[in-house]
């Protein structure tokens, strides 16, 4: 049991990019966490961290720090193929998960995932960090408050050059490929203004059709385009891909306004710009520490026995749709 007097004490299955530049920094920010415990089966990368860290608990390897009692819980930046297997591992062992999105490879993976943390009372999220910024809370803000009218259309796009070609996002067998790696941000967006079209959907809200075109290569997506119509008859599109320059962006179309969001996924200042009765307003966006954010709202969660503000449902609604997506882009590729 997790005493709600101390801070989370967190262990990290693997030193991937995203753990030792983000995550790690993250938690050791966040007043309600401890970086506790590292594994990794390299010695030079367990030395790194200590000269970039200080002291933690080194592990040889995953299955190690799993058995370490003073772990509470688990962030799992392992590649996508990797995810299901430790995240169930974790929670047989009584951890906490916080896992990199995509949470699974399928919809059925998830489902299986998410029943075993129920099943071993663990609490389990995906870690959608983009959630956690300004940026989105404004845009929500604006979606509440009605300027846009009835929302017609959305769009996002995330994609950007890919230049290393031994990057293991260019692996199937690890789980490769934009729609997973990129496209997820989108998929999600597009997900959360539709939910914002049906109050009862929390998070839940499918689309009726999709049509996709895909580029292929060596068994991966390398750039992901589609179409999709929602019940309510909300259309939306998005785009991601390894194949052209950075471009984060979205724009959410209504009967009274329009709204431009760049850097969408992103955590840094800038503008968001509202088109709304012959007016061009820019909202200003402040930067957010989103990674600490993300960590801060899981540790509390966990310690307030509450879900975290990212939920399940949108998880779910995230693997199922890229399911029909990829089925579709197999198809037309």
């Amino acid at each position: 049991m997790t005493a709600p007097h101390r801070p989370i004490r967190w262990g990290v299955l693997g030193y991937a990019r995203i753990a030792r530049e983000a995550v790690i920094p993250a938690i050791r920010r966040a007043p309600n966490s401890a970086f506790h415990a590292l594994a990794s089966r390299d010695p030079a990368k367990l030395a790194d961290a200590r000269a970039r860290f200080g002291e933690f608990r080194p592990h040889s390897d995953y299955a190690a720090l799993l058995r370490d009692p003073e772990v509470d819980a688990v962030y799992i930046p392992l590649p996508n193929a990797l995810h299901r297997e430790w995240t169930i591992r974790a929670a047989e062992h009584g951890k906490h998960v916080l896992c990199e999105k995509p949470l699974a490879l399928t919809a059925a993976e998830g489902r299986e995932m998410m029943a075993a943390c129920a099943a071993h009372g663990v609490t389990l999220m995906e870690a959608f960090m983009y959630r956690y910024t300004d940026r989105l809370r404004q845009v929500q803000e604006v979606l509440r408050g009605g300027a846009l009218g009835e929302i017609r259309f959305v769009n996002a796009t995330f994609g950007f050059l890919l230049a290393n070609p031994a990057s293991i996002k260019l692996r199937p067998e690890l789980g490769g490929g934009s729609l997973y790696d990129v496209g997820c941000y989108p998929v999600n967006f597009v997900g959360m203004v539709a939910d914002g079209l049906d109050p009862a959907a929390a998070g839940t809200a499918l689309p009726a059709t999709v049509a996709v075109e895909c580029v292929r290569t060596g068994g991966i997506d390398l750039s992901f385009s589609a179409l999709l119509r929602y019940p309510s008859g909300l259309g939306a599109s998005l785009h991601c891909g390894f194949d052209a320059h950075l471009r984060t962006f979205a724009e959410i179309t209504g009967t009274k306004g329009v709204l431009e969001v760049p850097d969408t996924f992103m955590d840094n200042a800038g503008a968001l710009t509202l088109l709304a009765g012959g007016e061009r307003r820019e909202l200003p966006v402040a930067a957010s520490d989103r990674y600490r954010l993300e960590v801060e709202d899981f540790a509390a969660a966990v310690l307030e026995r509450r879900a975290p503000r990212f939920s399940l449902a949108e998880t779910a609604r995230n693997l199922e749709v890229t399911d029909r997506l990829l089925a579709a882009g197999r198809r037309s590729g």
